[in-house]
């Protein structure tokens, strides 16, 4: 990978797999899992940090869709792009929709699609509205659509440091690479993430896709209420 990424969907998305459980283990990061990743259509998921990416790749091969900036990021950028990351350019105009080919390239190789709806990282103090444009491309094709959630603890003494100011990346006044050296400092990173056990149920068809992307937004939110993981040792 140093020198070629792999020539297919399946190949980038199992390194990718690899890549980012080795990196956690490195990290010293456990992740707590509460119910099954899809192993075909959409996962959807609120977004508090780069870190999100990291985890969610480390329990299942998958591919990403991420906003474009996330090139730029250090190390993150090349880790994504080698992996076959779909991009989106925000603020332009029809950007989901030229998102659709990469998205439908990877559901139809069998791999499960993950994306924020939310657009942006947040502090975790609650949702987000969710853009249904992207949402909307993969209800064309007829893919299924699961729920996912993700927060973050810190389970040592880590002095002032919070999950919400350095674990979240979400503050335009802090540089990533500053922030990342913070987040590497620290200790007791968890992870917890929760799977829905079924897909979405949407009640109305494409013409209404603010109404579907409302839903999705119940469905990510009704995942914070549950409690039983399995713990995923890296």
């Amino acid at each position: 990978m140093l020198v070629k990424r792999p020539s297919t969907r399946e190949a980038r998305a199992d390194w990718l797999h690899r890549f980012c459980a080795t990196a956690l283990h490195g990290m010293g990061i456990e992740v707590e899992a509460s119910g099954e990743f899809p192993d075909h259509g959409a996962l959807i998921s609120n977004h508090l940090s780069y870190l999100d990416i990291v985890v969610f790749a480390s329990l299942h091969p998958c591919v990403f869709v991420s906003k474009a900036e996330v090139a730029t990021y250090p190390v993150l950028g090349w880790m994504t792009t080698m992996a076959g990351t779909v991009y989106v350019a925000r603020g332009h105009g029809g950007s989901a929709l030229k998102a659709r080919s990469g998205v439908d390239a990877a559901l139809s190789a069998g791999l499960p699609v993950v994306f924020f709806p939310e657009g942006t990282t947040s502090n975790g103090s609650g949702l987000l509205k969710f853009h249904s444009g992207l949402l909307a491309q993969v209800l064309a094709v007829g893919a299924s659509v699961t729920a996912g959630h993700i927060c973050y603890h810190l389970d040592e003494d880590n002095g002032d440091a919070t999950v919400s100011d350095d674990v979240c990346y979400w503050r335009d006044d802090v540089p990533l690479p500053q922030h990342i050296f913070r987040l590497l400092g620290l200790r007791g990173i968890r992870a917890e993430v929760r799977f829905a056990d079924t897909p979405i149920k949407f009640s109305s068809d494409l013409d209404h896709r603010k109404r579907a992307a409302q839903e999705a937004w119940v469905a990510v939110g009704e995942l914070s209420q549950r409690s039983t993981v399995k713990v995923h040792h890296f």
